[in-house]
């Protein structure tokens, strides 16, 4: 696996006011999301139309350097229980080939039912199918995120001496 792959908790020596890119990687597509400078809020930024490898790591990075992200969270696409699939290997394969082209720490995140609860929260809001197909992507790398987000949070109050 990549140098790059760090756990979670690595994050907190990050920078003040450094941000976080999230990733939901599809076969078709990769939705991107974005925290705040507090990595605190999680929203949906865009999606990326896959076509190759080279191309996608190109798209992806110059997107980070645009927005000045100091960091990855992947979405690890495990089975719900819990063990790992053909998604897992081509994401695992996704970043074991991105590490050398970034020195960017990467974090996987356990992104069982992300898309499942997007979508569901699309439906409630009556969004059309077309509209849901435009956004579930980005939306689900959000949800991935926040989920990390929060996690990181919680750490850094762990770790925090008490007043």
């Amino acid at each position: 696996m990549s140098s790059n792959v760090v756990p979670l908790e690595a994050l907190l020596d990050l920078p003040n006011h450094a941000r976080l890119l999230g990733l939901d990687l599809g076969t078709k597509t990769i939705g991107l999301a974005l925290s705040d400078v507090e990595r605190q809020i999680a929203t949906p930024l865009e999606t990326i139309r896959r076509v190759k490898f080279g191309q996608d790591a190109a798209a992806l990075l110059k997107i980070a350097e645009k927005h000045a992200v100091s960091g990855l969270v992947i979405g690890l696409p495990l089975n719900m229980d819990g063990t790992e699939g053909p998604r897992v290997q081509s994401t695992r394969a996704f970043v074991r080939n991105l590490g050398p082209l970034t020195g960017l720490p990467i974090v996987f995140w356990d992104e069982r039912m992300s898309t499942l609860a997007v979508t569901r929260t699309l439906l409630d809001a009556d969004a059309s199918r077309a509209k849901r197909a435009e956004v579930v992507d980005k939306m689900a790398a959000a949800y991935i995120l926040q989920g990390a987000l929060d996690r990181l949070m919680r750490l850094e109050a762990d770790r925090s001496p008490e007043d």
